[in-house]
Parts: C-alpha cells; sequence; structure tokens
C-alpha cells in the first residue's frame, strides 16, 4: 500500500510538471501570429478512467477485469515547426507518455482510451513521435492563407499542390481524417471511433512509423498515398527493416460537396494493403486439431503474409457542428499486425457546439460504433486461442457494441478543456458471457 501511494505521489507530481511546463512554453510564443518561420505549440492530456464492476461466466489472460482500480493516461507532447525554403517545412514533436489502461490495454476490442498504448511499463517516457518533411509543390499562382495550428506554419500555400513528406508520423496525420471523430484528445476517446477500426493502420506500439506520403490536393478534392514501414511483431516497438517482404501501403480519395455558404459534406474513401511476418488464422487452427493443442497464431508466422481492406468516410458539417459516419473492413484471414482486432466496424455520430452562445468553444458528442470478425479469426478465439488485444480463453460471439458521449468544458483563460465521459460496452472483446461494461473518465486537455 505505502509503494502504491509514493507512486500516486510522484505521478501526481509529474502532471503538475507537465502542465507547468505547459505554461511556461505558453508565455514564450504569446505572439504566434506573426510568425512565418517558425512556430511552437504544445499540448498535455490526462485521463482517469474507471469502469465499475461487471459480471462475466470466465476470465483469460486477455480479458478485461471485472474489478479493477482507476487507470491514468497522460501525455505531453511539443509541435515544433521550421520553415526551410519556400512551401517547405520541417516538423518535431517530442513526447512524453505514460500511465496505463484499463486491464493493461486489454480486453476490448474499441477499446476506451485512445491516449493508452500497449505497453508494459506506466512510467512516463521521452520519445520522438515525429520527425518529417514537408515539401508543397505549387501546381497554380493562386495562394490560400493557412493559420497556425500544430505541425502547421502559418503561410500563404498553393490553392493546389502536391505535397511529398518524409520521415516519422502517424498514418492517421494525413488518412481518415474527421472534423467530429478523430482525435482522442478532444473528440471521442474510443479506439474505434478516433480511426476506422478494420484499417490495421502501420504503426508501432504508440502509434507512429517511418516512411514517404505523397498527396494530391485541389480546393474540392484530394488524393493521397503512403509507403511506410511495420512491426517487426504484431503490436512491436521496433519496425521491420525488410522492406520486401514487410511494408504497408494506402490509398485514399477525398471529395468536398458544398451545400450552402455554411453547409457541406466531406467523403473519404481509402483501400489499405499491409505485409508482413503474419500468422493465419486458419493455419493455426487446423495446426491445433492435429497436434490437439490451443491454436497458436504466432506459430504460424511468414513474410508471405498480408491484409487488404477498405473504409468509407463521410462527415457532415453546418455552423455549429455535424455528423459523421464510418464502414470498414478488412479480408480478417491473417493476424491483426498494429492496430486492434476488428475486421468490421461501423461507426456513426454527431457533435456540436456548447450549450449557448456564450459556451461556444464547448463541445458535445454522442457516437455509436458496432465491431465484428471475420469467420476465421472468430473461430481462432472460440478454441481458446489469444491475439495480443482480447482473448478469454474461450467466446460466445456477439457483436461488439460502443456507445460514447461526452462533453467538453472549456476553461479559456487557461486554455483547459475538462471532458466528462461515458462509455456503455456490450459483448466486450465479442463476448456474449461477459458484461456489459460501464465505463468513466474525466480528460483534461490544455493546448495552446
Amino acid at each position: 500500500m505505502r509503494q502504491q501511494f509514493l507512486y500516486l505521489m510522484k505521478r501526481n507530481l509529474l502532471l503538475l510538471l507537465l502542465f507547468g511546463s505547459t505554461q511556461l512554453q505558453a508565455q514564450l510564443i504569446k505572439d504566434t501570429s506573426t510568425q512565418k518561420n517558425w512556430n511552437l505549440h504544445v499540448q498535455a492530456t490526462v485521463i482517469p478512467q474507471y469502469h465499475f464492476n461487471f459480471t462475466a461466466k470466465y476470465t483469460g489472460s486477455n480479458s478485461l477485469q471485472t474489478t479493477e482500480g482507476t487507470k491514468v493516461s497522460f501525455t505531453n507532447t511539443y509541435y515544433i515547426g521550421r520553415k526551410l525554403w519556400r512551401n517547405a517545412a520541417v516538423y518535431f514533436n517530442p513526447e512524453i507518455a505514460g500511465g496505463e489502461g484499463l486491464s493493461k490495454a486489454t480486453g476490448i476490442a474499441g477499446f476506451p482510451n485512445g491516449e493508452t498504448f500497449r505497453i508494459g511499463s506506466a512510467a512516463p517516457k521521452l520519445y520522438v513521435a515525429r520527425a518529417y518533411i514537408e515539401q508543397k509543390i505549387s501546381l497554380i499562382s493562386k495562394t490560400t492563407l493557412i493559420e497556425d495550428d500544430q505541425n502547421q506554419l502559418r503561410e500563404n500555400a498553393p490553392a493546389a499542390y502536391l505535397a511529398i513528406r518524409a520521415g516519422k508520423f502517424s498514418l492517421a496525420d494525413f488518412f481518415d481524417d474527421n472534423t467530429y471523430s478523430h482525435d482522442p484528445r478532444t473528440d471521442f476517446m474510443n479506439w474505434s471511433l478516433m480511426s476506422a477500426g478494420a484499417w490495421d493502420y502501420p504503426a508501432n506500439t504508440r502509434g507512429y512509423t517511418n516512411g514517404l506520403v505523397l498527396e494530391l490536393k485541389e480546393p474540392s478534392w484530394a488524393l493521397r498515398t503512403a509507403m511506410v514501414q511495420v512491426p517487426e511483431s504484431a503490436n512491436g516497438q521496433k519496425l521491420d527493416t525488410r522492406l520486401s517482404g514487410a511494408f504497408g501501403t494506402v490509398l485514399e480519395a477525398e471529395k468536398k460537396f458544398i451545400i450552402s455558404k455554411e453547409k457541406n459534406i466531406i467523403t473519404r474513401l481509402g483501400g489499405f494493403y499491409n505485409k508482413a511476418r503474419m500468422g493465419n488464422y486458419l493455419e493455426a487452427i487446423d495446426n491445433s486439431i492435429i497436434q490437439f493443442t490451443t491454436p497458436d497464431i504466432t506459430s504460424t508466422r511468414k513474410y508471405s503474409r498480408n491484409k487488404k481492406g477498405f473504409y468509407v468516410n463521410a462527415e457532415y458539417n453546418e455552423k455549429k457542428g455535424g455528423a459523421f459516419l464510418r464502414y470498414s473492413r478488412n479480408d480478417g484471414n491473417n493476424e491483426t499486425w498494429a492496430f486492434t482486432e476488428i475486421d468490421r466496424s461501423f461507426s456513426a455520430g454527431v457533435s456540436f457546439n456548447g450549450i449557448s452562445v456564450k459556451r461556444a468553444a464547448d463541445k458535445f458528442g454522442l457516437a455509436y460504433v458496432g465491431n465484428g470478425l471475420a469467420k476465421y479469426h472468430r473461430a481462432y478465439l472460440q478454441l481458446k486461442g489469444y491475439g495480443f488485444i482480447i482473448g478469454d480463453g474461450n467466446l460466445t460471439y456477439g457483436t461488439e457494441h460502443i456507445i460514447e458521449l461526452f462533453y467538453s468544458y472549456h476553461i479559456t483563460k487557461l486554455h483547459l478543456f475538462i471532458s466528462p465521459d461515458y462509455q456503455f460496452v456490450i459483448h466486450p472483446a465479442y463476448n456474449k458471457d461477459r458484461g456489459p461494461v460501464h465505463i468513466v473518465a474525466l480528460r483534461m486537455h490544455f493546448e495552446l
């Protein structure tokens, strides 16, 4: 008990230091509106999260525990941008992350905290989140003023351009964007709401990769593609350097439809293909039958494996908010490699500004997600197999249903957003024998 108390004291002291450092940075960059050659932004996010006790017929090594205490995650990121030459810039993001998720971030495919990484240590660590170069090649003479933002210099950028980005980043920085359902620090927190659930997007344990992104951008449409590294192992931190047998690629088309001055619809269609040293669910099942053992996906890993699929992403925008929906699907034949164990996913929701004109910076959101598995992935878990995020030692299959509700309250003078969050999960990890689960959180997010 004494060690736990000391740990909590140290953690709370660290959080105070992180927020203190952001306030210091605020004093240093008050006048960013006139900066064109460089910028500096900062964010800090702390999320205590708790689930109420629930019933379960059985519990496995990757199950959400029926009883546990509050878990806290935190991140502190610095966004540094520097202009190199005309239409070119370099961006560098050092980041500190620590804490832990409920049940060590296992037990729910659509995990409830997008700020939680699947790592064993709760101790805070400093690492490089992003470090990449961006070059925009103008296609027309007309320019558009782009305001200063995280990893975006204030500049008169070409209205139509070809962009080349190379280095370390997250694929979610450039693909599957959505105004209302993309950032767990400010919007919905669930993993299957921050990105297309069935897109096993290439990344290390913390969500980053190395590679190249190409973007052709016009005022009303865009095309994007990328070639990046994948992890050496499922949910691995180290990226695979055997690029002939291990890589990830994605192609996305975006189109904006103008309804009126204040209303529009944006659609995005993406296709993805990942190749890695994956295992195969059917082969693991067949081996277990022959050998009279529990199926083990890791014993079937080969470089010839791949995973492919698509996602559809749409949003409706008006002055005070809007709505969104997503559908994603992958073939489900080979092992989940980087994101989470979802082969089918549908989500929809709404998000609007605050409850009054005076609270315009506040935000309210309500969303639903339904996640599912392909038949061989399902059979593998039913035979007591384990993935890297789910596995109860048995399975009575059912669609994983999730509802999330949040309200973000903006404290203007402190640049602080406080967001109570509630999630209701039916059939966690696709198991009718467990749950339902009620989850609550209080997100504290600072940004400048």
